[in-house]
């Protein structure tokens, strides 16, 4: 008799026998379909196995606990998207169950306690829900981006002894863009990670799968940290994020981005990444902090063998990180572009690593980010004290200053400021001294015209200067998904919906984890773009799809109980809400789109029926 430890999984769907009962063959197609387009494929995704099948659900089994969870969150979530559309006696639910423990292997089939209390734990599961035992809860803590309620413990039928229970719940881990804002929700996501690539994203969102793509690709590990110090952790993944923006500025290489390759915050097998990531190699590294010197090692992985491709040290000490980080961009594109010789031209290397900053005051702006992206009111005012304290000490910055002026943005946007016109002056006023420093280095010039793109809109409503402003910054690093697809927002605003439409389209493409935010973007481009069916389809691709949006792309549509029953949902959330709040920033100052497009859509949102005032 085989045995074996197996996370088991049951899925049965609610209400069943009444659906057949209404209608049987209808029910049956449904769930069919539901099997082969969903279930099916995103087990097979998951390295899971289906072991039998019943009329109302099914069994799996898994090799991984975590593989198990994560696809049990991508089902339900694959349900609920299924049935935006579907009329109320047509929507299929589940209720989704997983245990851990020891199977009797017979064949194909599974048999023995770990498979029965899985069956039995999927009827406390609430429908469209999932509950796991005590087991997967502890197995799978901290390694997915999402948390766990305890239901108590549960006597089942034929099982000797209480089982503890838990609730997954899926807001733990949420994109900082799902922060409580009482203004037009779609803008937060992209406004909310400002200074990306080279300031990170902070959210794990489940992988998904992607279409390969011909051009060379990489993804960046977090360099670990050796310093026998946890509280150094942010030196590593700030190495590693500059090498990233570094890298996306290089023609024909698709750089996964840092919300995607971060994910893999702890060891992990390189052709994993590769094979989760579709990429052909993976660099990873170490970071050692001694005094006022660093160690880095970096190595280059063919993420398809695990071989080594090269590997380097470097031991720096003063404003030699910069550097560092451009010696290592350029080597990793020689090997995986092919090429020989140097990569970037002397001036563009000194562009880089101009007037770069000391170690010091790089250790002010990496302190400070570790905070900023925590996306919280607290940590957001302590990540800029640090910064105003490094601003002291190092007063022509350009560094600290863009990013005081992003921790501002980030108070306004998310209404933890008690004055959001005084914050958007103190942004305004720090980072055009930014701005007007001529001795930046790229990356400094880089988040510059990044954080002015945001507020010739917010403080001036000049949309002509966010633009000119937004394309420089793209301009700097052409290949980097999450500055086109955050930018495009501020384009869009501007009349410019065609040209940001394709810069999220690209940054979709690139992208091997899109956040939610960039089809929230996107569709809000397709309906300045006048595609208020394209604007519907793209919002149902988000699990929480902008209803502002929504209610104003079906107005244009003229399906107009779907739009009031979109307002509705705004003023749910957000009581006493008027287009007059909608159609302006938070600072209540300045249109947040030019006037043509401004009135259309206070049009649209006057027939999806929002109050004026």
């Amino acid at each position: 008799m085989d045995r074996k430890l197996a996370a088991i999984l049951c899925a049965d769907v609610v209400g069943y026998s009444t659906m057949m009962e209404q209608d049987e063959q209808g029910t049956f197609e449904r769930l069919r379909s539901g099997r082969k387009e969903l279930f099916e494929p995103e087990i097979a995704r998951h390295h899971g196995r289906i072991f039998k099948l019943m009329g109302d659900g099914l069994l799996a089994e898994f090799g991984s606990v975590v593989d198990a969870v994560e696809c049990a969150v991508s089902l339900q979530r694959g349900l609920a998207e299924r049935n935006l559309n579907a009329a109320d006696n047509q929507r299929v639910e589940a209720r989704i169950s997983i245990n851990l423990g020891e199977v009797i292997l017979d064949g194909d089939d599974c048999f023995g306690d770990g498979v029965n209390i899985a069956s039995r734990l999927q009827q406390l599961a609430d429908p469209g829900g999932i509950c796991v035992s005590g087991k997967v809860a502890r197995e799978v803590d901290n390694k997915v981006p999402f948390g766990f309620e305890a239901m108590g413990e549960h006597r089942v039928k034929n099982i000797a002894g209480p089982i503890s229970v838990f609730k997954v719940k899926l807001d733990k881990g949420a994109p900082p863009q799902r922060s409580r804002i009482p203004w037009r929700a779609r803008s937060i996501g992209a406004v909310a990670i400002a200074a990306l690539v080279a300031a990170g994203a902070g959210w794990y969102g489940l992988r998904q799968p992607v279409t390969p793509v011909r051009e060379p690709s990489i993804a960046v590990l977090p360099f670990a940290n050796l310093s026998g110090d946890p509280s150094q952790d942010y030196l590593g993944s700030g190495i590693a994020e500059d090498v990233i923006t570094m890298l996306s500025s290089f023609p024909s290489l698709r750089v996964v981005s840092r919300t995607s390759s971060f994910v893999y915050d702890k060891p992990v097998k390189v052709q994993e990444v590769g094979e989760d990531l579709k990429v052909n190699y993976v660099i990873e590294g170490s970071v050692r902090r001694s005094g006022n010197g660093v160690r880095v090692t970096a190595q280059l992985i063919d993420a398809a063998t695990g071989e080594h491709v090269w590997a380097n040290r470097y031991d720096e000490e003063g404003s030699d990180v910069a550097a560092l980080q451009d010696d290592v961009a350029n080597r990793i594109y020689a090997t995986v572009a092919g090429l020989k010789g140097e990569i970037r031209r002397k001036e563009e290397t000194d562009a880089w690593t101009k007037s770069a900053p000391s170690l010091e005051e790089y250790d002010y702006y990496l302190r400070g980010h570790q905070l900023f992206f925590r996306f919280n009111k607290e940590d957001n005012a302590k990540a800029r004290q640090i910064w105003q304290e490094g601003l002291v000490k190092f007063p022509d910055s350009a560094l600290l200053q863009t990013k005081i002026a992003f921790s501002y943005v980030l108070a306004v946007q998310n209404d933890w400021s008690n004055d959001p016109w005084r914050d958007t002056e103190l942004a305004w006023n720090v980072a055009t001294d930014a701005a007007e420093n001529s001795n930046k280095s790229q990356l400094e010039t880089f988040l510059s015209h990044w954080i002015m793109a945001v507020l010739y809109q917010l403080h001036d409503g000049n949309f002509e200067r966010s633009v000119v402003e937004a394309e420089k910054a793209v301009k700097l690093v052409p290949y980097d998904p999450l500055s086109h697809a955050d930018l495009a927002l501020y384009l869009a605003n501007a009349g410019k919906a065609d040209r940001a439409i394709e810069w999220l389209e690209e940054a979709i493409r690139r992208d091997a984890s899109p956040l939610e935010w960039y089809f929230g973007n996107l569709a809000f481009a397709y309906y300045l773009a006048d595609r208020p069916a394209d604007a519907v389809k793209g919002s149902q691709k988000m699990e929480k799809p902008w209803n502002s949006t929504l209610a104003v792309a079906y107005a244009r549509l003229g399906k107009l109980d779907e739009a009031r029953a979109s307002v509705a949902k705004i003023l749910e959330t957000r009581p006493g809400w008027t287009i007059r709040k909608e159609s302006v920033w938070p600072t209540m100052k300045q249109p947040q789109l030019v006037a043509p497009l401004l009135k259309a859509y206070m049009a649209d949102l006057a027939k999806a029926g929002l109050p004026e005032e």
